[in-house]
C-alpha cells in the first residue's frame, strides 16, 4: 500500500469515527435498554427565577411538552438537579367508577340516628 492510499484510508477511518461520535451525541448512548443523552445548555434568567431550555428532540423522547408537570429533585451534597416528568393521574369516568363497586367492597349502611328536625 502506498502513502497516498494509506492517507486516504486514515481519512475514511477518521470520518467514520467522527460520524459515529456525532450520532452518539444526537441519539444518545444505549445501555441495557436505557438511552442516556448528554448535552450542554445555558441557564438563563426568567423573571426572578432561572430557567433551562429543554431541546425539542429531548422533550419528544421523554414525552413532555409545554405545561407538563415535572418533579424537581435537588441533591445538595452532590450538587445535582434532576427533572423527572410526573405521570398524570388517570381520570376515571363515572361508569368506570361504578363498575368497580361489588358486594365485597360495599360497606353496610350506617345508622347515625336523627338530630334536629329532619324528616324521615
Amino acid at each position: 500500500m502506498n502513502t497516498q492510499d494509506s492517507n486516504e484510508k486514515n481519512k475514511n477511518e477518521v470520518n467514520q469515527t467522527e460520524k459515529k461520535s456525532k450520532e452518539t451525541k444526537e441519539k444518545g448512548l444505549t445501555l441495557g435498554g436505557t438511552t442516556i443523552m448528554a448535552g450542554a445548555t445555558t441557564v438563563q434568567k426568567w423573571g426572578n427565577s432561572l430557567a433551562v431550555r429543554i431541546p425539542k428532540d429531548v422533550a419528544e423522547k421523554v414525552h413532555i411538552d409545554q405545561g407538563s408537570l415535572m418533579e424537581l429533585r435537588v441533591e445538595t451534597n452532590e450538587g445535582t438537579i434532576t427533572l423527572v416528568p410526573k405521570k398524570a393521574r388517570k381520570k376515571y369516568s363515572l361508569d368506570e367508577l361504578l363498575s368497580g363497586i361489588t358486594p365485597e367492597n360495599t360497606h353496610k349502611e350506617i345508622d347515625l340516628g336523627t338530630e334536629g328536625n329532619e324528616l324521615i
